[in-house]
């Protein structure tokens, strides 16, 4: 099995491909290359920085977008975007200005509102992954806890795409999925044995 970890200059590459070879992946591929991810079996969106950098990142890459498009919705490669990575499958951005989004998943990236005063910006640390009853990654995305990074947030348009909730002063989406998408705000790479525990799955995972 073929992993293309896509390379645009905005990811934790190293730590990321290192954790899916920890998780049994045996075939990754950092990769800028179109041709590659066009021709790849899973595709892995990794994603630090803001949502205009990396969507302009992403988007400086020949037919990258195309071929991840192609791969996925024709190909039907299941595909895992991680924190800034799951945020690009919205419809847009907010982060400096609005920015198109990749528009797989509805919804927009917004700044996460403090209700609190005691509640800090970014949510930084361990948090809870909670799993609702309906959940569309269909058990991809466990109960437990992760480690989050982030000030914006994913507001998703329709709640059947939501797989996963943490609190943050309020509720924050921790997880979406769609189909043979998923994304994950939490850093999998950062999250220990849960954190493996998902990347494994994730390599088994048959949407």
């Amino acid at each position: 099995m073929s992993l293309a970890l896509i390379d645009y200059g905005a990811g934790n590459l190293q730590s990321v491909a290192n954790a899916l070879r920890a998780a049994g992946a045996d075939h990754v591929t950092v990769t800028g290359d179109a041709s590659v991810v066009r021709a790849a079996d899973r595709i892995v969106l990794p994603g630090v920085g803001s949502f205009r950098s990396c969507a302009q990142g992403l988007r400086a890459l020949p037919g990258m977008v195309e071929a991840m498009t192609e791969r996925v919705f024709v190909g039907g490669a299941p595909f895992l975007g991680i924190c800034v990575g799951m945020q690009l499958l919205a419809t847009r951005g907010l982060e400096h200005g609005e920015t198109a989004g990749l528009g797989w998943i509805e919804g927009e990236v917004k700044l996460i509102e403090r209700t609190d005063p005691m509640v800090k910006v970014p949510h930084m640390g361990w948090n809870d992954v909670a799993v609702g009853r309906s959940d569309p990654s269909g058990g991809l995305i466990e109960p437990g806890e992760a480690y989050f990074l982030h000030s914006y947030h994913f507001a998703v348009a329709d709640g059947r795409t939501v797989a996963a909730m943490t609190d943050h002063g309020g509720g924050l989406v921790a997880a979406v999925a769609k189909d043979n998408v998923v994304g994950v705000q939490f850093h999998p790479e950062k999250s220990q044995g849960y954190g493996l525990s998902m990347l494994g799955r994730f390599l088994e995972w048959k949407p």
